[in-house]
């Protein structure tokens, strides 16, 4: 139990059975049953409220398992509860033999598809899988409801992709869940950028310049942008860039015209926060993003050692202690699981955090390699900028204003926490979530199904925030030989 209450608390995606109707192109008409395990439960506690009109089953294994994991203040306990709380809204007062018959799940003012609870039942006469572990027992459950109940078609619903193996072995459905699941491939997000090979303005045919102060306003017909030039949809704060030194920032997509702000290149690379400039054209549009006091959700991805923290930690730094748009900025990641209570670290809560966000205090020594004196410059910048180290599991309740919440290491958050945490900024604040989407350490969670791509992919369209893909490894050259072959 152990083992599996360490890894229960995240993701993975892609279907792994259906139905023969469903493959020859037939409707499936066949009544189903969806039994949730729990990791199900935990990585989104409304997941029962999205299989529409079937019934779905939770295993008395699964209430206990939720039952053990609820205690504490770490993700997976608020998960829990969360989780719980759904099932007591929907079960209420219901008598034990309603329960069995399945209970409406209340969907606003009207109901559909219904929740039951799942009882142990053993495997009868069925080959039964050995008893000691929770896995086995919901799936000796399911077969002896499959073989109790042979009209209707029993689909287990787990992240864990041993555990559909296994039920796949015993001849029962399984799935992953994937409703929050919006790629199928993360080629498919948006890199917040287009490159257009030579110059972008031998293709525009039609276009309405206006100069608005300092500001030079290009607007192009959506059709010639996105269908004859870019090949796909645009969204507000992406860029385009040309070999020939353009870059036009998307303000707006509305009313069949593409309105675009014009920018150089090299004026671009010339900026910089707190004494650092951007290395390429990716940083340099990324920096923007960061400094613009509009932008209130920057995310950054891209492999290690391409600049995602420095450049953040940069811009957070200018902006708290030279503009002073900023009171504090707030330093966090997603920890692994056996620290997720911070208990066995000795001191305050920066103390235990300090082994997690070593990438943070790096670049903050790397920002002032060359002073005279490092180390009091570290400190002054610490306590000019009051940066606060916190842990993710004290962030929920919480609300920051006027505060730069800077998210490391991302990748490795679920789309709910992703959620919680994102809704801990109030009035003038800003996050900025960084990421690799080839490094996730969470059990179950895999590049399409975190919760950085959920993030980056709902947010697209939104027009105070803004998303980048990072290129190269400026880092050093073993860094990028490291990253492009092993």
């Amino acid at each position: 139990m152990e083992e599996r209450a360490a890894t229960l608390h995240s993701v993975s995606a892609t279907s792994d059975s259906h139905s023969s109707d469903q493959r020859f192109g037939q409707p499936d008409t066949t009544p189903k049953t969806y039994v949730l395990d729990t990791n199900v439960l935990i990585h989104d506690p409304n997941s029962l409220l999205n299989f529409e009109e079937h019934r779905v089953a939770i295993p008395m294994t699964v209430l206990e398992e939720l039952d053990r994991l609820k205690t504490g203040k770490s993700h997976t306990a608020a998960d829990c509860r969360a989780a719980i709380r759904q099932i007591d809204r929907v079960l209420g007062q219901a008598t034990p033999a309603e329960v069995e018959a399945g209970i409406p799940i209340g969907r606003g003012n009207y109901t559909q598809g219904t929740l039951t609870v799942l009882m142990p039942r053993g495997s009868a006469g069925g080959s039964a899988l050995p008893d000691h572990l929770n896995d086995n027992r919901i799936i000796n459950d399911v077969m002896a409801m499959k073989m109790a109940d042979p009209d209707t078609r029993y689909v287990l619903v787990t992240k864990d992709i041993n555990m559909r193996l296994k039920a796949r072995a015993c001849g029962i459905d399984s799935e992953d869940y994937h409703n929050d699941q919006l790629v199928s491939d993360i080629k498919q997000l948006t890199r917040g950028y287009f490159e257009v090979p030579g110059s972008f303005w031998d293709q525009v045919t039609e276009v309405d310049t206006e100069q608005v102060g300092a500001e030079t306003l290009h607007r192009l017909p959506h059709g010639l942008v996105v269908g004859d030039i870019l090949g796909e949809e645009v969204y507000p704060n992406q860029y385009i860039l040309d070999e020939h030194g353009f870059v036009g920032r998307i303000l707006s997509v509305e009313g069949g015209v593409v309105t675009l702000r014009h920018h150089k290149a090299e004026t671009l690379m010339e900026q910089q926060a707190w004494g650092l400039r951007p290395m390429n054209i990716q940083q340099a549009v990324a920096l923007q993003l960061l400094l613009d006091p509009d932008i209130h959700l920057v995310t950054l991805t891209g492999a290690a050692g391409s600049g995602k923290t420095i450049l953040a930690l940069a811009a957070a730094i200018e902006m708290t202690v030279e503009q002073k748009r900023f009171n504090k900025i707030i330093a966090t990641r997603s920890t692994p699981p056996l620290a997720e209570e911070h208990g066995f670290l000795p001191g305050t809560e920066e103390e235990k955090m300090d082994p997690w966000l070593g990438a943070i205090n790096d670049n903050i020594e790397a920002l002032h390699l060359n002073d005279e004196n490092p180390s009091g410059s570290i400190l002054y910048v610490k306590e000019r900028a009051n940066i606060q180290f916190k842990a993710l599991n004290y962030i929920r309740g919480r609300s920051f204003q006027k505060s730069l919440i800077l998210i490391d290491e991302s990748q490795n958050l679920t789309p709910h926490q992703m959620k919680a945490i994102i809704t801990r900024a109030g009035e003038g604040s800003k996050v900025v979530c960084l990421g690799n989407l080839a490094q996730i350490d969470t059990p179950y969670l895999s590049p399409t199904s975190s919760g950085l791509t959920y993030m980056t992919e709902r947010f697209k369209g939104f027009v105070y925030g803004g998303s980048v893909k990072l290129n190269g490894v400026p880092r050093s050259l073993l860094a990028e030989y490291a990253e492009t072959w092993l």
